[in-house]
C-alpha cells in the first residue's frame, strides 16, 4: 500500500495479510545486544539483588491487578475486539503460549506498558488507540508482547514502584541517593530493552513503515501528511553528529530523567536492524530456539553485548564518542584539540604536522 494512500487524519484501514510465525522463537533472536549487558550491569549493582528480592515480596502486584480490572476496561472478544485479535495473534506470531490481560486505560498521553511480577499485564491508554492505525497498532501490541516474553515485565515493575518511591523519600539525603543509583541504572535498562522490544513489535507487524509511522506519530501527532519518514531519520542523525563535546554531555544529561529513548533514535535504530542480515535470517526461519536457552553461556552475551558496543562506538559520530576513540586509539592530536576547547571534537582534527595545530593560530585563507 502506497503512502498516497493514507488519509487526511493520518489512519489507514490496512487489508488483513498473512504474516510468517515463528515457534519456539528465543527473546535472544531479537534482544538488542545493549538490553542484555545493561541488565547484567544492573544485577551486579551493589544493593540490587538485596532491593529486588524484598520487593518481590513486598510489591502489592495483585492490588495493582485489582486497580485495573477496576478502573480500565479489559480487552477480550467483546470489548475492543481489535486489539483482541492483534494481542491472539501477535502472541501466535512470538509463540507466547499463556495470553497476558491486556486493558484500555483512560489517558490521553500515547503510552503503553508490560508490567507485573508473577504474570505480565499489558496496559495501553486511550491517547494511544486513538492515535494509531490498525497495523501502527499491532506493531506496539507486539512491542509489549516481546517485553513479555523477555521477562521485561519483573524489572519494570520494580523501576514503576522505586520511582514512586523515590518522590515519597526525597526528603531523605542517603535513603533518596541509595534509591535513585537503582533508578537510575533502571532506566538505563529499560530504554536498551525499548530497543528490543521495538524489534519484536516488527517480527509480529512484518511492516517497517508501520514501524516508523506510529514512532513518527509518538512524535509529532496525528498529522502524518505533515511528516516525512526520511527527514525524521534525517533528524536522527542530526541528533547524533552535531554539536560539540558540551552538546554530548547535554545528551547524556537531557536522557537520564527519561524511561524511554528519543523517538527519532528508535526510529534509526529499528530502520538499521531492518535492513541488517540477522532481521533478514530470522525472517528466513533461522533464529535461536527457546530449548537452547538452557545451553546459552553468559560468556557469549558477553562477548556480543562488547562487540556491539565497540562498533557502535567506532561508528558513532557523536563527538563524545569520537573522543572515546581517539583515546583508545592513541590519537597523537589530542592534546592540540583540548587545546583549542570543545570545539575542537566538533570538526576532524588536522593532519599530523599541520602549521594550523598551534594554540592561537589564525588559519590562512582558502586563495582559490
Amino acid at each position: 500500500m502506497s503512502d498516497d494512500s493514507h488519509e487526511q487524519t493520518g489512519r489507514e484501514r490496512v487489508p488483513s495479510r498473512q504474516r510468517r510465525r515463528f515457534p519456539e522463537i528465543s527473546s535472544r533472536a531479537y534482544e538488542h545486544p545493549a538490553d542484555r549487558s545493561a541488565l547484567v550491569a544492573l544485577r551486579k549493582l551493589s544493593g540490587f539483588d538485596t532491593v529486588f528480592k524484598a520487593l518481590s515480596g513486598l510489591l502489592p502486584e495483585r492490588s495493582l491487578r485489582l486497580l485495573f480490572l477496576s478502573d480500565s476496561v479489559r480487552v477480550s472478544e467483546r470489548q475492543f475486539a481489535h486489539l483482541h485479535d492483534m494481542l491472539l495473534d501477535a502472541c501466535y506470531i512470538l509463540d507466547l503460549e499463556k495470553v497476558p490481560p491486556m486493558y484500555v486505560n483512560q489517558d490521553p498521553q500515547p503510552n503503553a506498558m508490560c508490567i507485573g511480577l508473577d504474570e505480565p499485564i499489558i496496559v495501553v491508554t486511550t491517547g494511544l488507540v486513538e492515535l494509531l492505525d490498525e497495523e501502527e497498532m499491532r506493531a506496539v501490541v507486539g512491542h509489549e508482547v516481546g517485553h513479555a516474553l523477555s521477562g521485561h515485565s519483573v524489572y519494570r515493575t520494580i523501576l514503576l514502584f522505586l520511582t514512586t518511591l523515590a518522590l515519597k523519600v526525597a526528603w531523605i539525603p542517603l535513603g533518596n541517593l541509595a534509591i535513585m543509583a537503582i533508578v537510575t541504572a533502571l532506566r538505563e535498562w529499560f530504554r536498551k530493552s525499548e530497543l528490543s522490544a521495538d524489534r519484536a513489535g516488527l517480527l509480529v507487524g512484518q511492516d517497517v513503515r508501520a514501524s516508523m509511522r506510529g514512532l513518527m506519530k509518538i512524535a509529532g501527532g496525528n498529522h502524518l501528511h505533515e511528516m516525512n519518514v526520511d527527514a525524521f531519520l534525517e533528524q536522527a542523525e542530526e541528533y547524533e553528529a552535531g554539536g560539540d563535546l558540551r552538546d554530548s554531555v547535554l545528551k547524556i544529561l537531557n536522557v537520564l530523567p527519561r524511561s524511554h529513548p528519543f523517538a527519532t533514535i528508535r526510529a534509526a535504530e529499528l530502520k538499521k536492524w531492518a535492513e541488517s542480515r540477522d532481521y533478514q535470517r530470522i525472517m528466513d526461519g533461522h533464529y535461536p530456539r527457546r530449548t537452547e536457552d538452557k545451553d546459552t553461556k553468559v560468556s557469549d552475551s558477553f562477548r556480543e553485548s562488547a562487540a556491539s558496543y565497540a562498533s557502535d562506538v567506532k561508528t558513532s559520530k557523536d563527538p563524545l564518542m569520537k573522543l572515546v576513540t581517539d583515546l583508545a586509539g592513541g590519537a597523537g592530536d589530542l592534546g592540540g584539540r583540548v587545546r583549542r576547547g570543545f570545539n575542537g571534537f566538533a570538526s576532524p582534527p588536522p593532519s599530523k604536522g599541520d602549521p594550523r595545530d598551534t594554540p592561537g593560530d589564525t588559519p590562512p585563507r582558502d586563495e582559490n
